[in-house]
Order: C-alpha cells, then sequence, then structure tokens
C-alpha cells in the first residue's frame, strides 16, 4: 500500500497525489484529466465526421408531396406542384456531393399569393406533416425593426430552433413558412423618408435571413441585449416560404393588364389575349408585388411567385365533405362519441356554401356558419343520452342562421 501513490497515469505521467481520481486496469493507469480530454477528442470527432458526411434523407418525389397534400386541400393544384417541387429541390440539394465541379444548387424561396380563406397557412401546416426536416409557422406581423417594439427577424429562427429540439445541425437543414408577409409592406411605392420600423424596416432586416448568412439567435426569443448567450445558425440551406393575401394588389394587376396603346382591336388579338377578370390573381408577377410595396431586394430572394385561386362554390362545397380532416366529418365524429350519426342533406350544404360565399370569408367562413347551425345541437346532445339520427336540413339550418347574429351581417 505504500507504493500506491507512486501510481502514474499511463498517459500524461501525473501521480495519484496530483490528479482527483486515477483509474486502474491491468497494465494502465489513467487520471480524470485524461479521460475528461479523450471523451472531448471523441466528441470533436463525431462532429467532424457528421458535417463531413452529407445528411441522408428520403427523397419525397413531388408527385408524392401532391398527393398527400390533395387528401387535405381542395384544388390549388399550381401551389401545391410549387411547394412538391420546392420541397423536393430541397432535399436534393441537403444531399448534393460537395465536388469540384463548380456547380451550387441554390435555394428557391416562394412567395404564395392568395386571398384570405383559400388554405395558405393550411397548405403549410399540412406540409409540415410529411417533412423530414423541422418546420416552423412565423408570422410577419409582430416583427418590428430591431430596437422597436416587438420581435426582431431573428425569432423567426428561434421557432425553428425549438421545432428541431435546438439541434442546430438540423435547423439549418429546415423550413420556414413566414405567413402574412403582406402586412410589412411600405406604404407608398416611394422609398420612406419616415421610419417604417415594422413596414420596410423588417423587410431590410429578413434579406440577411433569405439570401444565408450567419444571424445569432437568441435560444428563447424576444429581445437582443449585449449579455444574451446567442446561437450562431447558417440560413444557407433553410428554404423559405412566404404567403400574404395582399389585399389591394387585384387592382394593381389589373391596370397592368387594361394599359394598351389607343386604336381598335380585331376579334382574333381579343379572344387570344382574354383575361380571366374572375382570377386575376393568376397573372401575379413580380412587378406587381413590388408596386404594392415590398421592396425589390426582397423580391429578388423570393424567385417563385405562386397564386392560389379563390373559392368557388363546387370548391367550398368539397372542403365541407371531402378532405380526410373535412368539417362535416368533424361535426360526425363529435356526436358519434354520443351515440348520434349525423347526415346534412345535399340542400342544406349548398345553403351553408352560399352563406360562405356571401359573406367572402373563404373556408373559414364555412366553420362560423356550421357552429351557429350546430351549436344547439351539440349542446342538448350531451344531456339526452339518446342514441339516434340528426339529419340537417335545409330548413332547420336556415332557422338557425335567421336566429344567430350571423343574420345581422350586411356584407357590402
Amino acid at each position: 500500500m505504500a507504493n500506491n501513490n507512486n501510481v502514474t497515469c499511463s498517459f500524461c505521467g501525473r501521480h495519484k497525489k496530483d490528479v482527483s481520481l486515477m483509474i486502474s486496469g491491468i497494465q494502465a493507469h489513467i487520471c480524470d484529466r485524461c479521460v475528461n480530454q479523450s471523451y472531448q477528442i471523441l466528441q470533436e470527432e463525431s462532429h467532424s465526421k457528421t458535417k463531413k458526411g452529407s445528411p441522408k434523407f428520403n427523397l419525397i418525389k413531388p408527385h408524392e408531396v401532391k398527393k398527400f397534400l390533395d387528401q387535405y386541400v381542395v384544388g390549388q393544384d399550381e401551389a401545391k406542384k410549387v411547394l412538391a417541387v420546392s420541397v423536393y429541390n430541397h432535399y436534393k440539394r441537403l444531399n448534393q456531393p460537395k465536388l469540384d465541379d463548380d456547380v451550387t444548387i441554390e435555394k428557391s424561396n416562394i412567395i404564395m399569393v392568395g386571398e384570405t380563406g383559400t388554405g395558405k397557412t393550411y397548405l403549410a401546416r399540412t406540409l409540415a406533416n410529411i417533412l423530414q426536416v423541422p418546420f416552423c409557422i412565423a408570422d410577419a406581423t409582430v416583427l418590428t425593426e430591431a430596437g422597436y417594439v416587438g420581435e426582431d427577424v431573428e425569432s423567426i429562427l428561434t421557432r425553428l430552433l425549438q421545432a428541431s429540439n435546438y439541434d442546430v445541425e438540423s435547423a439549418e437543414r429546415g423550413i420556414v413558412y413566414i405567413d402574412e408577409i403582406d402586412k410589412i409592406a411600405r406604404k407608398s411605392d416611394n422609398p420612406s423618408i419616415t421610419r417604417d420600423v415594422s413596414g420596410e424596416g423588417v423587410q431590410q432586416a429578413l434579406l440577411k435571413l433569405l439570401e444565408g448568412n450567419v444571424v445569432n439567435v437568441p435560444p428563447q426569443g424576444g429581445r437582443k441585449h449585449p449579455d444574451q448567450k446567442m446561437i450562431a445558425i447558417n440560413t444557407d440551406n433553410i428554404l423559405f416560404i412566404c404567403g400574404g393575401a395582399f389585399d389591394g394588389i387585384k387592382r394593381i394587376i389589373a391596370n397592368r393588364l387594361n394599359t394598351q396603346p389607343l386604336g381598335f382591336k380585331n376579334m382574333d388579338e381579343e379572344s387570344a389575349g382574354a383575361v380571366d377578370e374572375d382570377n386575376l390573381l393568376q397573372y401575379v408577377t413580380a412587378h406587381d408585388l413590388k408596386s404594392f410595396g415590398l421592396i425589390p431586394e426582397l423580391i429578388g430572394r423570393l424567385p417563385v411567385v405562386t397564386h392560389l385561386d379563390p373559392l368557388t362554390n363546387d370548391v367550398l362545397k368539397q372542403i365541407l365533405v371531402a378532405p380526410k380532416n373535412a368539417l362535416i366529418k368533424q361535426y360526425q365524429k363529435l356526436l358519434k362519441m354520443e351515440d348520434i350519426d349525423l347526415e346534412f342533406e345535399e340542400d342544406a350544404l349548398n345553403y351553408i356554401v352560399e352563406k360562405a360565399m356571401v359573406f367572402k370569408l373563404g373556408a373559414r367562413g364555412l366553420r362560423s356558419i356550421c357552429e351557429a347551425i350546430m351549436t344547439d345541437a351539440m349542446f342538448d346532445a350531451p344531456s339526452e343520452n339518446k342514441a339516434g339520427k340528426l339529419i340537417i336540413s335545409k330548413e332547420y339550418a336556415v332557422e338557425k342562421i335567421e336566429k344567430s347574429k350571423l343574420a345581422k351581417l350586411r356584407v357590402a
């Protein structure tokens, strides 16, 4: 036992009395300091190998993405195709090998233009269910220029970090959907003289995120301050999808399409250049977005522009009954828990759709109307404890709507 203190570490040569802990093997010894150092080396090597090897994903082909979206979202084929191709290219971009051919695949950020209630945010939420990368939805309305009351643009990446459980490498391969992007448009087409802290200033702050830079992000969100610990995130491989209603952009598109020199037009020219006035958004271009109030630098970083079609009567009716998560199916499931079979007559469905078209709230209006019709039935069902069948007729729907506050609504 007297020679026990003479035991030395086989790696660094320190004596047992000079270290906190000495681990002994059959013919060798190692101290606690060398154990800690060995662990750090292992961590760095593992991190380095992960960096060198490209992350492998099961490539989800565009047809598969669109097929999945079709189960939940009715119509909007153009927007679905654009999203499907962008997601597929995003996966391929993440899988691209490091070659010396000087060809680098650039990301294609997207901007979606569509009326309220046509499914922009719902498309993004549904898309998140099929993705194998972190996905988050941020709202542009709360963003302000740095130094003012509100959230900094870096808070968008905080949500992405949270979606990836604070795994920075995983977050750097994610997809971000920025909703209500039209709310940060500047107030006029001319550069602002005064500070536009929730408009043009936010657009300029977004540039570094969209293009690809190393951004310091507060891990818990909120305002940045000098003593706060930051997390550095490289946005080179983050795909950004933006969406907005762009209320008033139809007038801009109409003015652009209707401009023509004075003179006569023959019938062939008129039919060839016919404009669908019911769906002007399909003609939206980057120039229209600039006229609306987005700065050219931001538009340049959102090269893919797509639109969502306005909802017709037939599409609204399909939204009610067709998707996996259709509104009627939700009510049927709720009442099935009370052993009640719910059925809507065809005339009742048509009446709900007609009311939704009058209120001009898109798919969101369907929920308000159905709630007004179903509230009494869902209020009484749990107390009666009677199994049976509930049939919603047009007469019943009209009666409930006339008694509700919706009857007082006057739409201009």
